[in-house]
């Protein structure tokens, strides 16, 4: 039998005949031959039930192996369940409980493989468009025949190039701390002012020469708990796209307020909005909607929104009535 090639059901039947001799030798000592008759016969059948109940209690063990080897060679099977009491009961349960979590786990490592092997993908496909557009300025430079003008202007369009790859590596090495959980973000009292000053200064001279007004309104006093410098740059991305596709002569308008739930931060420009079957997917990484700057490489806006996800807040944005695109940003209080 299968029962007694487990070690321990040998050691429990040799102790029990130990047992079981030495009490039939005191009964035989005791009472005599007639002792020993009941107390012969008692022993054997407490022996047999017992093992008869190990043997159920091994059978169930060994089934719950067998559905174990299944689950582990991935064919499909799954624990059943046990509702009734007992220690191998509660073994059930945990056991299902495991396999649901490692199911979990490895839905969850599939998914972050396909995310992985897509932004590998965006990624070549981002640098593969400024590369390919250095190699052929390059090979112009090397032309005998190319004007000191025409020079000029390659350098200023390889510079431009160059500048779009930095800030794309610049902008990955952020989004790659913030999915890593990297980002040592703080929690420090974040002045709204002193925040849309900071991020102002990083579109300050663009704006100016696309002759964009700057309109802040924010009380001194709003502020919310959350880090100061992963803010700045939330909020310099998203007022870098308001002024991308602002028209010279507009202007982007900066409202901040406070109350006992949430802080809120408006950012509207004057632009020609946003298309409708855009909306939906403008936090998406890499996506470009139709209405796309050519300085956009559809990264910025969601890092921003991963930033302010990750200080308990929330990001929205819709059309203003009469034109413009309006960014609604919330940091809450309290976990939502």
């Amino acid at each position: 039998m299968k029962l007694f090639r487990n070690p321990e059901i040998k050691r429990e039947i040799l102790y029990y005949i130990i047992v079981y001799l030495a009490g039939a030798a005191l009964a035989f000592r005791q009472l005599g031959g007639k002792g020993a008759g009941i107390v012969l016969p008692a022993g054997a059948a407490a022996l047999v039930l017992h093992l008869c109940f190990t043997a159920k209690r091994y059978r169930r063990i060994a089934q719950m192996s067998e559905k174990m080897d299944s689950i582990l060679h991935d064919d499909g099977e799954t624990l059943l369940q046990d509702c009734q009491e007992g220690e191998l009961a509660v073994l059930h349960t945990q056991l299902s409980k495991l396999v649901l979590r490692m199911r979990e786990q490895a839905g969850n490592l599939q998914q972050d493989k396909i995310f992985l092997a897509d932004a590998l993908a965006d990624i070549s496909h981002q640098l593969k468009t400024p590369l390919t557009s250095l190699q052929l300025l390059a090979s112009f430079l090397q032309e005998d025949e190319v004007s000191t003008e025409r020079r000029r202007e390659i350098a200023r369009d390889i510079v431009t190039l160059l500048g779009r790859i930095d800030w794309l590596v610049y902008a990955l090495l952020k989004m790659s701390r913030l999915d890593a959980g990297t980002s040592g973000m703080k929690e420090e009292t974040v002045s709204v002012a002193e925040l849309t000053e900071q991020a102002y200064q990083l579109v300050a001279v663009s704006m100016d020469l696309r002759d964009i007004r700057w309109d802040c309104q924010v009380a001194p006093e709003t502020s919310f708990t959350g880090d100061m410098s992963w803010s700045v740059e939330a909020v310099g991305n998203i007022l870098k796209n308001c002024m991308e596709y602002s028209e010279p002569g507009g202007a982007i308008h900066v409202t901040g307020t406070e109350n006992p739930l949430y802080t809120e931060l408006v950012i509207r420009d004057e632009g020609k909005g946003i298309a409708p079957e855009d909306l939906p997917h403008l936090f998406e990484r890499f996506y470009r909607g139709k209405q796309n700057s050519t300085e956009s490489v559809g990264i910025g806006l969601s890092l921003a929104q991963k930033i302010i996800v990750q200080q308990n807040g929330t990001i929205q944005v819709k059309n203003a009535p009469d034109r413009g695109a309006v960014f609604t940003i919330r940091f809450y209080k309290t976990v939502v």
